[in-house]
């Protein structure tokens, strides 16, 4: 076994742990981490197959903005884990119908999907650019031209993604006691000073009192 299949085996033993915990753990910031580590570990062997660019992509993307924006949304959210650990066994036999479907269909795409291929065709196959030949110059050609419109799509539901987070974390603070500059600048003196008219009432003599004082 050389140094490559090591470090295979290694990355797919972290990868594959860090995604049972994923799962399997209870508070929901710590699954957001154990995913970090699993896409790290994702990234390392598809640069161990020589697929830089599905690697960079995602470190940049999923590691650098996507996963970085779950944690501060699962952290902000102020989520009620005991509130939604009571409904677990109820909706467990659902879960697990789809989970197994799900299960199925990645086995049967896995198996009857891709086209058996001899040895002498995928050496033909290889032979076909040279070693030093940019596989991240072809997808970024394949990307932008055939399939510029799901680029487009998935750039759109990424820029929704982002607002509904923050729309999410933004809390309306009732103890704020913050103006709106608008209203200070429309402002005009008589809603700043309103003289009230008052009558004017005489002032009670000290002298009553005093003869009734020395009357008594």
């Amino acid at each position: 076994m050389d140094y490559q299949a090591g470090f295979f085996y290694v990355f797919s033993a972290v990868l594959l742990f860090s995604a049972f915990k994923v799962i399997t753990a209870r508070n929901p910031v710590h699954a957001v981490l154990y995913l970090m580590l699993a896409f790290s570990q994702a990234a390392a062997i598809w640069l161990l197959l020589k697929a830089e660019f599905l690697a960079i992509t995602l470190v940049l993307v999923y590691l650098g903005a996507v996963m970085v924006l779950f944690l501060f949304v699962v952290m902000m959210a102020d989520i009620n884990i005991e509130a939604m650990r009571k409904g677990f066994w109820k909706h467990f036999p659902v879960a697990l119908v789809l989970g197994l479907v799900i299960a199925g269909q990645l086995i049967t795409v896995l198996w009857f999907g891709f086209p058996s291929m001899t040895v002498n065709e995928l050496a033909s196959t290889s032979a076909m650019h040279a070693p030093d030949h940019s596989n991240t110059y072809e997808l970024g050609l394949l990307l932008y031209s055939d399939y510029l419109l799901p680029i487009q799509i998935a750039a759109v539901i990424l820029l929704v993604a982002m607002i509904a987070a923050i729309a999410l974390t933004l809390r309306q603070r009732k103890d704020s006691k913050a103006i709106d500059p608008g209203q200070q600048v429309r402002v005009k003196a008589a809603d700043r000073l309103v003289l009230v008219p008052m009558p004017v009432t005489p002032k009670p003599s000290a002298a009553p009192a005093a003869s009734e004082e020395g009357k008594a």
